[in-house]
């Protein structure tokens, strides 16, 4: 796991680091925008890569698109990256490709 996915992050560093407010952080996370870990005592968790998908979708909020659309665009990009982590992996398996 590179240390970008590491869910080590604060929700008050994170706050820091994007000019989100608190609340603004949980409310994309109530809109399934974006998916913290939780400590046992429930403690929210990010990582630098969820740092980044905030700053992202402040900015996508900031101009003008809903949550609802912003939540669309991460579910067709996230289907691409499946579908071409397939492609590559029948590639490996008949042509020895590892791309």
């Amino acid at each position: 796991m590179s240390y970008k996915d590491r869910k080590v992050i604060n929700i008050g560093m994170v706050s820091e680091l994007t000019g989100l407010s608190v609340r603004q952080i949980r409310y994309y996370e109530e809109r399934k925008l974006i998916f913290p870990n939780r400590t046992e005592g429930g403690t929210r968790k990010y990582s630098f890569s969820d740092v980044e998908k905030l700053i992202d979708i402040a900015n996508q909020i900031e101009d003008g698109m809903q949550s609802s659309e912003i939540k669309k665009m991460q579910k067709r990009k996230s289907d691409r990256k499946v579908r071409d982590e397939m492609i590559r992996g029948q590639l490996n398996a008949v042509f020895g490709i590892r791309k």
